[in-house]
């Protein structure tokens, strides 16, 4: 019988109480009538059969009759069905839609197979970022290390594309286009698990050929067609999918690398992304201080070049920046916040209205209702809602994704999208809601009407004072964020970026190898777009400001080892500065038959090296030329308005070193005009097209848009937070009012006769005012607490200000109370408008 019992369990307790006697005196006769060992257990296999079954009747059926009349019950109260599904969609939808984002940056695996396996590697020099090998480094870490399975590298490149081939090798038909792609060993597809359409991967063999085959994206050419990158052909060997995730951006094709002696014979061209395989068994850390002995071993080699050159091995991740996962993580706490301000909103709401369905309760469990069947009763109405706001929840994160995607960078091959990952969280985010803000409830319907006492009063207090700390310490959060956004925005560039239009025109090599044919390029380029309508200066400039983060060299003082440096290096044009306005200080820009080689230096880079000096005339090694200061020039903000003004050096353009000229080239125009981008284009295309008809011009934007970019994502990242604070003030004042709403519609009587025996209306609301001030201050003082701690997690995130700025917390408290005060008008008109002889005369 102990088991049969045990198997009972599966029923309700309700149906237990009602019928379990009787079935166990149906199954006792049945035991006693088998015979035999078999019987019984056929006996016993067949009763857990059967409640296994008709247990899961029984429970389906009274969860449909506990749905339908939730379903009535809330039909029946609109008001409170449509408040109590908005405030669960917006919990229920800013959480889903921070899932959407964290999911494919944070927690999936780059979709390569034995990704765990997978790592990158860097060089790394004290106070910058980590950067990219040197072909020369490559190769002796290659040789030199044993915790790589494998190890290959790629180079980000763009070339002028023509889909057709004449007898030539020229393009043919149409213009050509400037496309993004790739050049990597032969190795490396394969270790990210590259598979073709059709045709094969590259293999060593192409790495020497003189064209060789190349491979392209679905889409763009199919396998033995001729295609023609920047003036070479080349045959497609294969075909790879649309879907092949690449750590690089947009990548259309995939040409071999092709590394010559002269190559190596540079330790400063630091160009190679690098990305091995460890081997089994053997840990990033073990790698890493492999990699660092190599790195000592080849300074020791080569002091010049590579002096405080170390190493390092990370996770094979997507390129996002510490600050921007620190981000995702604080919008993903945000969210969080809003989800619990949001049942804790819920979870009064329910309260009240358990509260005010006291008596139905009682009546309910006179007449022989089991209190487990009003718990589930109770949790069927909290799940329902749950659903209703999960559903709607949903379109909310669906209409949100597109601008939470902006955050993310345009390099990182990740969709931000609402897939299947997503739903299923969104689904258990609203289980786990309806559970969490049902229980309480549920737990006060249990207790029945004779045990209702003061609790349900101080857990509902407490939920809202919950309320108002959240939103104030999403208030404080945002408050940051958009000091942050304001004083960045108030930061200037250096360079004055209205009205300059940018566009790029790289020049494809060889064609372009000799100096005298870029710089005759440059020459009649110049000139004609500087005889356009509306067109006041244009230059060149190898990268532009803020688009470029890297181009980096070492500097060397002579005679001073121990002062050695980096700068940014661009090469310009006659035109660059005064297109950008930038102020030269000092001296004259350079000339390109100046002996020794010439440089225009920015004023952080003379204070650097020559603080107490005159720097014009001094010279320096910058890589493996000696250069001459010639000018002084403003600083800017070469790499981003966040970065310092770092040390800059300016090369003219004719003194390009040999075999650099693909990476260092001038490729980028700036023009300055009154006219759009949209209406310049067309001719500067034609003024491009009649000096080289094969030449694309790709990449038209403004400055100012480029500027506005850097920007952007803390303009997302701060709207963002303003708008989960927005929601979470106006569930908290909803939470305020709701509450006191209910305690003067409960304590209406004792009003009325407070009235009656000579109470001032006036007395009455600020009786109401200083509960709901009481609520209102215990959680702002709360807020304020957790507030300074949140803050001081978010100092990564901020720029110019304080995790305790005065003006954002003052603020953030002052709207608090505003909302505060907001939430109980109405409640405490309603109060001093109680009608004492409404209230007197049922007695």
């Amino acid at each position: 019988m102990r088991f049969y019992r045990a198997l009972l369990l599966l029923y309700p307790a309700s149906f237990r109480a009602e019928y379990g006697e009787e079935m166990c005196g149906i199954f006792r006769r049945r035991r006693r009538d088998a015979s035999g060992l078999a019987a019984v257990l056929a006996l016993l296999l067949e009763a857990a059969a059967e409640t296994a079954c008709n247990a899961g009747a029984v429970h389906w059926d009274i969860f449909r009759q506990d749905l339908r009349y939730a379903s009535r019950t809330l039909r029946r109260d609109a008001g409170f069905t449509l408040t109590a599904v908005l405030v669960a969609s917006l919990g229920i939808g800013a959480t889903t839609a921070a899932f959407s984002l964290a999911d494919p940056v944070l927690i999936r695996r780059p979709p390569f197979p034995d990704a765990g396996r997978l790592v990158r590697l860097w060089e790394t020099r004290a106070g910058t970022p980590p950067f990219e090998l040197s072909p020369a480094d490559y190769r002796d870490w290659k040789r030199s290390s044993d915790s790589f399975e494998a190890m290959g590298c790629f180079r980000p490149v763009a070339a002028n594309f023509s889909p057709t081939a004449g007898p030539t090798g020229q393009a043919g038909a149409g213009d050509p286009e400037r496309v993004q792609g790739a050049e990597v060993t032969a190795g490396l597809l394969p270790m990210l698990g590259a598979q073709t359409l059709a045709g094969r991967l590259l293999n060593d063999g192409d790495e020497g050929r003189g064209t060789g085959g190349i491979l392209m994206r679905e889409g763009f050419a199919s396998v033995g067609k001729q295609i023609v990158l920047d003036g070479t052909p080349y045959v497609v060997a294969g075909v790879l999918p649309r879907d092949f995730r690449f750590p690089g951006n947009d990548t259309a094709f995939w040409r071999p690398m092709r590394l010559s002696e002269a190559d190596f014979a540079f330790r400063n061209d630091r160009r190679l992304q690098v990305i091995a395989k460890l081997r089994p068994g053997v840990t990033i850390a073990a790698a890493r201080a492999e990699v660092s002995a190599i790195a000592r071993e080849i300074e020791r080699s080569y002091p010049s070049e590579n002096k405080g050159i170390g190493g390092l091995v990370t996770e094979l991740a997507f390129d996002i920046e510490p600050r921007t996962r620190l981000l995702i993580i604080a919008l993903c706490g945000a969210a969080l916040c809003v989800l619990l301000t949001a049942c804790a909103n819920l979870a009064n709401l329910l309260l009240a209205r358990a509260s005010a369905r006291r008596n139905e309760m009682a009546v309910r469990i006179a007449i022989g209702g089991g209190r487990e069947r009003l718990v589930r009763q109770a949790m069927t109405e909290s799940l329902l809602l749950a659903m209703l706001g999960g559903g709607v929840g949903v379109m909310v994160a669906m209409r949100a994704n597109p601008v939470l995607a902006g955050l993310i960078p345009g390099a990182v091959p990740v969709s931000v999208a609402i897939d299947w990952r997503v739903m299923l969280f969104a689904a258990l985010v609203t289980a786990v809601t309806g559970a969490g803000f049902g229980v309480i409830p549920a737990l006060q319907w249990s207790a029945g009407a004779d045990k209702a006492g003061r609790k349900p009063a101080r857990v509902r207090s407490a939920l809202v004072i919950s309320e108002v700390a959240g939103s104030l310490v999403l208030l404080v959060a945002a408050g940051l964020l958009l000091q942050t956004l304001w004083k960045l925005r108030s930061v200037s560039p250096g360079f004055q970026a209205d009205d300059v239009v940018t566009m790029r025109t790289a020049l494809p090599m060889p064609r372009y190898a000799s100096p005298a044919r870029r710089e005759q390029f440059y020459i009649r380029v110049l000139a004609g777009i500087r005889q356009l309508p509306n067109v006041s200066a244009a230059g060149y400039v190898s990268f532009l400001p803020m688009a470029m983060k890297g181009g980096m060299w070492p500097v060397l003082l002579a005679g001073r080892d121990h002062d050695s440096g980096m700068a940014i290096v661009r090469f310009v044009t006659p035109g660059f500065f005064e297109t950008l306005r930038i102020p030269i200080l000092r001296g004259r820009e350079p000339a390109a038959l100046d002996r020794p080689l010439a440089a225009v230096v920015s004023e952080s880079f003379a204070r650097r090296y020559w603080a107490y000096a005159d720097p014009l005339g001094r010279r320096f090694r910058l890589g493996p030329q000696v250069r001459q200061v010639v000018a002084i020039v403003g600083d800017i903000h070469a790499r981003g308005i966040e970065s310092e003004s770092e040390p800059q050096v300016y090369l003219p353009y004719q003194q390009v070193p040999n075999g650099a000229a693909p990476f260092w080239a001038p490729k980028d125009l700036v023009v300055r005009t009154t006219l759009a981008s949209g209406a310049l284009a067309p001719m500067v295309r034609d003024v491009v097209r009649a000096v080289d008809p094969e030449q694309p011009v790709s990449d038209v934007r403004s400055l100012s848009g480029i500027v506005d970019a850097e920007t952007a994502p803390r303009a997302i990242q701060a709207g963002v937070v303003v708008a989960f604070a927005a929601i979470s003030i106006v569930v908290a004042a909803i939470g305020i009012g709701g509450f006191l709403s209910f305690v003067v519609s409960q304590r209406a009587r004792e009003i009325g006769i407070r009235i009656a025996l000579g109470a001032q209306p006036r007395e009455i609301l600020e009786a109401v005012f200083l509960r709901g001030l009481a609520l209102g201050g215990t959680g702002i003082a709360l807020g304020s607490a957790i507030a300074v701690a949140v803050a001081r997690t978010m100092r990564a995130l901020l720029w110019g200000v304080g995790p305790a700025d005065p003006i954002a917390v003052s603020t953030a408290v002052a709207l608090t109370l505003a909302m505060t005060l907001a939430g109980t008008v109405l409640p405490a008109i309603r109060a001093a408008r109680v009608d004492p002889m409404a209230q007197i005369r049922p007695e």
